[in-house]
């Protein structure tokens, strides 16, 4: 199976373009942006609650503690969350509840999922369910060759091309190994091109 398309700045506002046009483009497009901007893997973003996300006094958290029934291997894992996403976070809560004040929030249901379904607003998505359902997104919207795995691959082949030291890439997206890591980094002409510009 090829390896998951690496997302170009063109190609993301292309999927967030036609995201906003769908019945659930609040949700689809802070899902989304939490494997391109935090790195998660979808099973990762499938199994967030809103406890996850939300601290006691309305304000997104910084950070989200996975336990290791969340992650991938044995092991839990935190992701930060860069202001940007944070932002994303606020803006899809508030338009779920329809309201500013989400300390309000706090007082209900939180282990309820994040990313509700249809079907199923308190468990929401599985990975397989979430990796079809942004499989599905991203070829009507034109995208070939991605697939569940390109927002992480998109994150961290960003954070490379920006000079990241591949030690910190391995801590952020919760790998142990380098080989791991180097896997999900995309090199292309462009990256090429600034590169021997360097010299």
């Amino acid at each position: 199976m090829p390896q998951a398309k690496s997302l170009t700045d063109k190609d993301l506002k292309k999927v967030l373009n036609y995201i906003s046009t769908s019945k659930y483009a609040a949700r689809d497009r802070c899902f989304l942006l939490c494997t391109v901007y935090g790195g998660m893997r979808i099973g990762e973003a499938s199994a967030l609650t809103i406890a996850h996300v939300l601290n006691a006094d309305g304000t997104i958290k910084d950070e989200v503690r996975l336990l290791s029934e969340e992650t991938k291997g044995d092991k839990g894992r935190t992701v930060m969350l860069p202001k940007k996403l944070q932002q994303e976070l606020h803006v899809y809560l508030v338009s779920r509840f329809g309201t500013d004040n989400l300390i309000s929030i706090t007082e209900t249901d939180m282990t309820r999922a994040l990313f509700y379904t249809q079907k199923e607003s308190r468990r929401g998505f599985t990975a397989n369910t979430a990796a079809q359902h942004f499989g599905k997104i991203y070829r009507e919207a034109g995208i070939t060759g991605a697939s569940s795995h390109s927002g992480r691959r998109t994150f961290l082949t960003n954070l490379a091309h920006k000079g990241v030291a591949v030690r910190v890439l391995m801590q952020l997206s919760g790998h142990k190994h380098l080989s791991s890591v180097q896997k999900y980094l995309d090199c292309n002409e462009s990256v090429m091109r600034e590169a021997i510009e360097l010299v």
